[in-house]
């Protein structure tokens, strides 16, 4: 039995995904409208997965807005966000489906105490299927279709690697059990990597690659600013510039922006106007995650990280 249901939905769904966006620049507004500022690069190729559609890979340090990227798209385009986080053992089952046994062993076992026959077809039904992210990306009905991020790739195995290209390349996948699944609305489809290990050429010959560097420290004042709009001009510049002078090769985790937004709302839920060296030895914390990398920055001095002069 295959289950092939790409056909008339799909031109429903390029017809859907023109009108939302037509173009880059209207992208880029509508990422903007829900508090996503992107540059040219990043909104073309995530213009580009959508409307290709071809699997975007979105490599860079950690919190430079990768997983955030997938996030806004999916609220750009008003359809829902299917996230699978990868980890070190992530198994197929996990990503894709599993089949709800204890209800068919009580089906099996209604069946027999009535004497009512009961197919292998039967058992396994939609019924008793339980979708995981991917199929659930896979049979969204559109007719925008779902956004499918596959969160830190670089933390799953070979294994689960090799399982993938067939969904990247053909948006479908097999249930040996059911055929060819393919995609009612082919899902816009974002990887993210860390860059913990190396990925395949294989996976990154079915992907658009785009490296996310990290922004100046005006465009991140700006994206504090975005997240925290309670919090003060003054303060959003300063977070922005002890966020950058703290990305240093000695550090163990240096932090990104995400470190960044929970700081400055820290400090804005304390009535700080302006970051100084008692508030960041205060709330160091939120900001800095190993003792080691405190102590680094507090022999530098707290001076030097919320100073005025050059890094």
């Amino acid at each position: 039995m295959t289950d092939d249901v790409r056909s008339a939905p799909g031109l429903d769904a390029r017809v859907a995904v023109a009108r939302a966006a037509p173009d880059v620049e209207t992208l880029r507004a509508s990422l903007d409208s829900v508090g996503y500022l992107t540059d040219t690069g990043l909104c073309t190729a995530l213009y580009l997965a959508l409307r290709l559609p071809q699997p975007l890979l979105l490599e860079g340090e950690p919190g430079v807005g990768k997983t955030e990227a997938a996030k806004a798209l999916a609220a750009a385009l008003d359809t829902p966000l299917i996230r699978l986080q990868c980890y070190d053992g992530l198994d197929v089952a996990e990503a894709l489906y599993e089949w709800n046994y204890p209800r068919q062993l009580l089906n099996i076992r209604l069946a027999e105490s009535r004497g009512t026959p009961l197919a292998e077809a039967d058992l396994f039904s939609d019924a008793f299927l339980l979708r995981r992210p991917i199929l659930a990306a896979l049979t969204h009905p559109g007719p925008v279709p779902a956004v499918l991020l596959i969160d830190e790739i670089d933390r799953a195995d070979d294994d689960f690697e090799a399982f993938l290209l067939e969904v990247l390349a053909e948006a479908a996948v097999t249930i040996p059990e059911r055929g060819t699944v393919r995609a009612t609305v082919t899902p816009v489809i974002v990887l993210t990597s860390n860059r913990t290990r190396d990925l395949h050429d294989a996976l990154k010959r079915r992907c658009i690659y785009h490296w996310i560097d990290y922004p100046d420290v005006e465009r991140v004042a700006e994206i504090l600013r975005r997240r925290v709009p309670d919090s003060p001009l003054t303060l959003a510049s300063g977070v922005a510039t002890a966020v950058r002078r703290l990305r240093l090769p000695e550090l163990q985790k240096a932090p990104g922006i995400a470190e960044g937004i929970d700081w400055i709302r820290a400090l804005t839920l304390l009535g700080v106007e302006q970051v100084d060296a008692a508030a960041a030895d205060r709330t160091l914390g939120l900001l800095v995650k190993y003792r080691e990398d405190q102590d680094l920055v507090r022999a530098r001095g707290l001076d030097w990280l919320v100073g005025t002069g050059d890094d």
